[in-house]
Formats: structure tokens, sequence, C-alpha cells
């Protein structure tokens, strides 16, 4: 992100990382906590297979504040050592999600808890140890790691088997040769890990997305295995593809991997490998301890070239196939070690344009990014359902691309974004260490000589862990900036021996780097209010070229969530009070209030009354502004002239309780902010445009569509009928095509200062296939241009929306019933009807299903909600959940809206 000013923050003196989450359930970091003292529930002790070629992950550690330990660590490292009153922490944690998980601390993310936790505890190194089994020693067996956050010292039975100087950088990637050490039984492996400080190593910090944990996430937040096997390993496996563009009928696979002989005599070594049905083989001499590199190309294996081969696709564009690569290394006819990799046929090209814009193609079609900047867990507990909901809801929005601004997730993620088609762009993040050498007096500090060759290690083992999956299409070497000539080349020298199949981009930000060359993505904001106008324009961040971050700032949560997430002073304190504090903002001093954002409620809609007042002018604002953001971008795709080419909403969702920078919250609930991105990305839509008043029909399907019949309607907010107009005939190319069906006049008779926009597009049949409804003013927001700042643009006077104030109340009334399913999950239908006997329409109908107390049943995922209705008018909701998470509860169904009064029903 770009610009962010000093925020004050504590840092530790220590090594380095960065880190990729640990291991926690998601109740437990929901709020819930563990019970029970931490020296009852010592990590169980890790059986480790003997098959060669396995990889065993450690189930645990137990952890503990060498404050607190006084032993030597040649007795912390050995088997037997008691360990009493250390805390039990899962495979993959951190020390202060170790801490959470054992109920040391009340739940961060209510209200101020987390600033209660004492940094000083911090300060210090942290002793992770764990036990495991061998069944025997004839085997070989090694240590394999990444994501130690900041750096360790290593210990084995004893004795020290790395440094902290070795292993610093959470990305870079260790393997330790144990052999000599582990006997048969029970065996101690113990890291040291240092504190952690994201300004001084090359480690993982949170910028300004959200209040830091005390502890910078110092701990182990990848998998730490026990791998096993015979003379001969098998390393760096991998597949290199060439698909033929654009026919797509042929590509060539070409097998690479490493073959290292680990014993002390000569090897002759038999590689055997599949893909599918098609097999191959060779044998390799190997002299003592030489490595060699083989290589399966289809000039030497015809079968690697495939014809009519099954390519890969983003979602909405095609389907997702894999493919499977199997290796085997054999000694003197016996197994000796294997390896799996798992791939997918694609081919992505991101040429800049024109105007200098980066535009991708995969498989020889562009395509918009559409995007939003991810987060994970503040203190990284990694819970495959809680990722694979938000990749979920990431397509449920019509999004198709991830940003990851460091916090490069662990390979789980991406095997599911792998399954999903939701396309990738990870990347070094910016405002510390990483770019402390090029941003000038920006934080973080400069290189050392012993930077470089963590950097470059970091870049080696990320690209050999991502090249494989078909849903990264880009590495990010700089963030806000570009890296300088050194150490691009140094990233570019990784990534190319490492087979890197993707476009390399110099930066998120429009900057340049010396062999990379132009970005071609621009960060120019705003990340705090501006109105829904503002993105039309083609200027700042608004819909031209790749906005890689970008967003109109906050993003008020549900009351539900409000509640669970702050005391009622600071709710009060929410809504009266748009120049105090908010802790659950920012620890910037740029975006510490909402300010800006309460400016421009009060200035459009008026000001709040209550607390759900407050609540419920916000979800409209937020609904109008996201489906704005990328309805501009959507519209623009394909002009001729400055073009938009991407957008990454700023951001997709928050790392914990949060008041901006969100499409959903921390619990997975959803606002006007979800339902506005989901209403603008449907895949066949009708839009209006604030700047010239087109009304607009874009088409992201591959086909498209003709016969359509796009209609506007204006009304006064007494329902009133003002203007009717109707276009016959309409056809809209695909692959993101638009067509400007009609135009409303700038002047319309008898139209009250607020009014509303009925737009609706049927199809040859006469069905309703998009439907979209806006709140507009003849008394236009007015931009300050001149005046632009990193993350905004001042807004001078406001439009005119205070007139949604005076629409009567609508009764809606509500019937649902519900499906189980066999997968696990339920839906629940929902019919909404607007039965008022005027003709006022229910504005932004809201619908949520709730269990029997109230509580909002999540993840869920809904046809479409936030619906306007007119007097009459009826729509059926579909809402599909995981039938456990009503906790056998019966589901009710809560309807509320602008003005419409809340009721709850149940459901059938």
């Amino acid at each position: 992100m770009f610009h962010r000013p000093a925020l004050g923050r504590r840092f530790a003196t220590a090594a380095v990382a960065l880190g990729l989450l640990g291991t926690l359930s998601t109740s437990a970091w929901a709020g819930a906590h563990n019970s029970g003292p931490a020296a009852a529930h010592r990590p169980r002790v890790t059986l480790v297979a003997a098959t060669p070629g396995s990889t065993t992950a450690l189930s645990g550690y137990a952890i503990q504040s060498t404050a607190k330990v006084t032993d030597s660590a040649a007795a912390v490292s050995s088997p037997g050592y008691p360990a009493r009153d250390w805390y039990p922490a899962g495979s993959r944690s951190t020390v202060l999600a170790a801490l959470l998980a054992n109920g040391k601390y009340a739940d961060p993310f209510y209200s101020a808890n987390q600033q209660k936790i004492p940094p000083a505890d911090f300060d210090v190194p942290w002793w992770y140890r764990s036990d495991f089994t061998v069944p025997d020693t004839s085997a070989r067996t090694y240590l394999d790691f990444s994501g130690v956050i900041s750096a360790a010292d290593v210990y084995v039975n004893g004795r020290q088997i790395a440094t902290a100087a070795d292993v610093a950088g959470a990305y870079t990637h260790h393997e330790l040769d144990v052999t000599s050490l582990v006997r048969a039984g029970t065996n101690t492996v113990a890291f040291r890990i240092q504190p952690n400080d994201p300004n001084k190593n090359l480690t993982m910090g949170w910028i300004d997305w959200l209040q830091p944990p005390p502890d910078e996430n110092m701990g182990i937040v990848r998998d730490v295995l026990v791998r096993r096997g015979g003379p001969v390993a098998l390393r760096d496996a991998h597949v290199v593809t060439k698909l033929d563009v654009p026919s797509l009928a042929s590509a060539d696979l070409t097998v690479k991997a490493k073959v290292r002989n680990d014993s002390d005599s000569p090897v002759t070594a038999e590689v055997n490998g599949t893909i599918g049905s098609v097999t191959f083989a060779r044998t390799v001499s190997l002299a003592a301890h030489e490595t060699k590199a083989v290589t399966f190309a289809p000039a030497d294996v015809p079968g690697l070239h495939l014809t009519s081969p099954k390519v890969w696709w983003p979602a909405g564009m095609g389907g997702q196939p894999l493919y499977g690569l199997d290796l085997t290394a054999s000694a003197a006819g016996t197994v000796s070690d294997t390896a799996h990799e798992d791939f997918g046929i694609r081919d992505v090209k991101a040429p800049l344009n024109s105007d200098g814009a980066r535009q991708y193609s995969v498989n020889g079609r562009k395509l918009l990014i559409k995007g939003g900047g991810w987060s994970p867990d503040e203190f990284l507990r990694w819970d495959r359902t809680y990722v694979e909901d938000r990749l979920k809801y990431a397509l449920d929005l019509g999004l198709n691309t991830i940003r990851l601004e460091g916090h490069i997730e662990p390979d789980e993620f991406f095997d599911l974004a792998d399954r999903y088609g939701v396309l990738t762009l990870p990347g070094w993040e910016c405002c510390d260490k990483w770019e402390g050498n090029v941003n000038g007096d920006e934080r973080g500090d400069k290189w050392t000589a012993a930077d470089y060759p963590v950097a470059k290690a970091s870049m080696a083992a990320e690209a050999a862990r991502l090249r494989d999956h078909p849903s990264v299409i880009s590495f990010l070497i700089g963030s806000d900036f570009a890296p300088d000539a050194t150490i691009e080349k140094n990233y570019l020298d990784a990534l190319q021996a490492a087979d890197w199949p993707t476009p390399v981009v110099a930066a998120a930000s429009d900057k340049s780097s010396p062999v990379s060359g132009r970005s071609g993505m621009k960060m120019t904001g705003p990340y705090d209010w501006i109105p829904p106008d503002y993105w039309y324009a083609k200027r700042e961040g608004g819909a031209t070229g790749f906005n890689s971050e970008t967003s109109a700032g906050p993003d008020i949560p549900t009351l539900d969530t409000l509640r669970r997430m702050m005391t009622p002073a600071e709710l009060d304190t929410l809504w009266k009070n748009p120049d105090a504090k908010q802790y659950h903002r920012s620890p910037s001093s740029t975006f510490g209030t909402l300010k800006i954002y309460d400016n421009a409620l009060a200035g459009r809609y008026g000001p709040a009354s209550s607390l759900a007042d407050y609540v419920r002018k916000a979800q409209l604002a937020q609904y109008e502004n996201v489906r704005a953001q990328y309805e501009a971008y959507g519209r623009n795709a394909t002009d001729s002239s400055k073009p938009s080419t991407g957008v990454v909403y700023w951001m997709f969702n928050s790392g914990w309780t949060s008041l901006h920078w969100q499409l959903m919250d921390r619990y997975l609930d959803q606002g006007g902010a979800y339902f506005g991105a989901k209403k603008a990305n449907e895949p066949l839509h009708v839009q209006y445009s604030y700047d010239d008043r087109s009304v607009v029909v874009v088409n992201s399907r591959h086909t498209g569509a003709s016969g359509l019949t796009a209609r506007v309607t204006l009304f006064n907010t007494d329902g009133s009928q003002k203007y009717d107009r109707t276009a016959t005939g309409v056809s809209v190319g695909g692959d993101g095509a638009r067509s400007t069906a009609l135009t409303v006049p700038s002047s319309v008779s008898g139209l009250s200062t607020t009014y509303l926009a009925r737009l609706t597009l049927t199809d040859a049949q006469g069905k309703e296939v998009s439907r979209n409804v806006y709140w507009l003013s003849t008394k236009p927001d007015t931009l300050d241009w001149a005046n632009t700042d990193w993350y905004y643009t001042p807004t001078t006077s406001y439009a005119d929306l205070k007139g949604l104030s005076s629409m009567a109340q609508v009764p809606v009334s509500a019937t649902a019933s519900t499906a189980e399913g066999t997968d696990g999950t339920s839906t629940t239908t929902v019919t909404v009807r607007n039965t008022g006997t005027g003709r006022t329409p229910s504005l932004l109908t809201d619908v949520h299903l709730v269990d029997a107390t109230g509580k909002p049943v999540l993840p869920v995922q809904w046809s479409d909600n936030q619906v306007s209705l007119w007097p009459g008018e009826s729509t059926t909701l579909k809402a599909t959940y995981r039938t456990a998470d009503l906790h056998g509860s019966p589901a009710r169904v809560r309807v509320s809206g602008w003005n419409t009064p809340e009721r709850t029903v149940p459901v059938r």
C-alpha cells in the first residue's frame, strides 16, 4: 500500500521472517478459548512414517518464553525433558496464537482487549520443542521447513544443527540432514525463535491494515516436516508446460527434477515417472554426494506432447482440470524416494497495452482482473474451512483474482485456488524491510550484506513452491516501490532458475525496475471515502488502467457484527463522534478516525439519529460506492482509449474485526459492500453510468447475447413515476463487451432532488435477467481534483440524498422453506413481497438467515440480496449454508431494509 505514514508501533529487535498461519479451530479464534491448565495439554508425540519418500508434519509443540526457562539448550532439546508449565501450540502457530488458544488473554477481537497484552512478553526468544519417533535408523532423516518468524537456532537431541543466522527469513526453505543424530524411538527437535521486527528483517508486517499483534507474529507458521528416504533423494520436481495458443490443440510438457546421492558411495539410480498414462524412465549414475538434474521432454518422450490437452481456466471461463506428476527414484531395485506435483496447463500473458497498462490474458483470451486484497487471520492461524469459505465468497461476488501483498499463504491456499479457479497475484509487501532500500524516508531499514542472500533464497523458495499452481498468474517483486538493480537481479535469477512460468511485475504501483521495466499498474488510491461518480473519471484511481489496490475506505459491518466487536460505549462513540480515534480502524494517523466518511454520510444522507440509523445509512452508502467501483471498471474494459484492465478492491477481507477495507466482515457476515460488489459483477448486467447517464449492458460471459430489452424508470421517493424508456433488440458481445442501450436525459420534469432509478434487462423470452436500482440526486457530488492526496480526493459539496429519509415505511412479507442436501448443506428458499398498498418501493430489503437466538448463520451464499421491490412485486431468494452451522437450532428469516420494519419469520 502507498505512502503510509509511520505508525509509532513497538518493534522488538531480532532476526526475520514472513509468515503463514498457525493451526487453531474457527471457534477458538472467533473469541472462544480453550480451558484448562496448559501443562495438562502437552502435544502428542509425532509418529513418523517409515515409507521412503514420506513426509510427516510435526503435530505440535510445547512453547515457553526463554525468560522462564533456565535450562540449557542441550537439555531443552533432549528427549524426556519435562517441559512443565509450557503451553501447547499447534503445528503452525505464532506465540500469541498459542497463548490465545490456552485462554491466557481475553478475545483480542473485542473492544481494545489486545492493548492489554504486554508487548514485553515477546521481546525475548521463545522455545518451541516437539517429540517425534522413527521406527528405525536405516533410512535417512531430514527436517524440511520454512515459515519461521523471525529466525531460529535449531537443535535435535541436544545438538545444535543450525543457527539463527542460518535460519532467517520466513520464506526461506531449509532442509537439514539429521540422519546422524536421529535414534530409533523418541527424538526431540527444538527451535529457539527470535523476536520479530518487520522493519529490521525480511519478514511480515501489518502496515496500516489492523492493530498489529503484540508478538509481531513470532513463531512457526508452516509445517515442519520430517522426511524419510534412502540414499538417493528426489528434489525440485516440477513440470514446465507450453500450450499452443490460440488453438489450445496441443501442449508440450517438460518434466524436471534433481537427483541427489546422499551416501558416501557411488550409486546408480533409476528414475521413473508418470503423468496419467504417460510413463518415462532414466538411469542416472551419481558419485558420492553428487546432484544431477534430470529432464524428460517431448523430444525423448513423445507422450509428453499432448494433443487435445485438458486446459485449466479461471472460474467462469472454463473448467479447472489438473494433472499429476509422480516420480520415483530407486537404488539397487529398492525405492529410495518419491515426489508428486499437481499442475495445470494454461498460458498467461500480460503485456503492456498502448497506454502502458498491463493487460492480462489467459489461454489467449483477455480478461479484466476483478480482485480483492487478501488478509490472513491477524495471528496467522490456518483454518482450511475458513479460507475455503472466503474463496467461495470471492466467486459468489463475481471476482476472479486475489492479490496477496506479502502474507503468502501455505500450499493448501493455492491448492484451493487451483480447484476453484481463483487467480492469485502474490508478491512482496511494502512499508517495511522488504522495500527499505528503495522507499526513501519511509519505514523499513536499509539492507545489510546479510539481507541479500535471505531475499534471494526467499524468492527461490516461493518460486519453487508456486510455479506449478495454475492459479498463480504473476509475481509482484515490488509493491509500492520497485526493487533496485541488484535486488531485482537476485529476484530474477532465482525466478529463472526455478523456471518461473508467468509474468514478473516490477511493482504494484506505477514504478519501473531496470530489467522488468514498467509495472503497468497504478497505486493512486483512493483509500478513504470518495463519491460514486469518482470511479468514472479516467484519472487518479478512476476506471482506467490497472489499479492494484483501491476503495472508498471504510466498510462499516452489520449491526450484528458491531455488537460482537465493540462495547456499548464504543458503539455510542462510533455514530456520535466522527473525530474519535477508532481502535478498530487502523493504527495509522491517516486512517485513525472515520471523519471523512462520517462527514460524507451526514452530508449526503443526513445526520444519524441512532446507531441503527448510522449502520443503515452506512450499508446504503457502501452498496452504492462498491457497486460503482466495479461497474466503472467493467464498463471501461473494452474502451478503445485508456481502457481499464484491472481493479483490486482494497481489501477483500480483514484479518480482524475492522471498520474499513473489507467486502465482508471478520465473521463472514455480508452487508452493503458485499452485495454491491455482487450486483456489479453479475455475468450479464445492466448498469447506470454516473458520468454520462448512459444505461449500459456489460457481458462477462464468453458468448454474446442478443434480443435483450433494457428499460430505465425514474421515480420520486414517494414512488411516483416521472420517466420511463425502453430499448429493444439490444445485443452485446462476450468476454466483457458492453453495449449502450440508452441514455437518461440530463433533466426530467417533476423529478425530486432525491430520486430512484430502476433498471431492468429482460431476455428474448421476456425473463428478467438483471435488475439494478440506484438512488440519485439532481445535485451532484463535487470533487476537488486539484487537491487530490495519495489517499483520497476531497468532496467540496455532496449529492443530496436526504430525501430517502422521507420514504414511507413499506411492509414486506416473507415465506421460507428449507431443503436439506446430501452434502452437509441446506438451502433455504425465501420469497419476499412488497405488500404495501401505496406506490413506495421497499429500498434495499435485506434478508438474514438467523438461528433461534437471532444470531446470523454464517457463512451463507445468497442467490441475491438487498433487493428493492415496488408494490406488489416479489422475488425469490435462495440461501445455501452448512446445516451444522445451525447447531440444531431451527432456522428463521429476518427481513429489514431502508424503509422496511424489521420482522423475523420461521422457516418451514
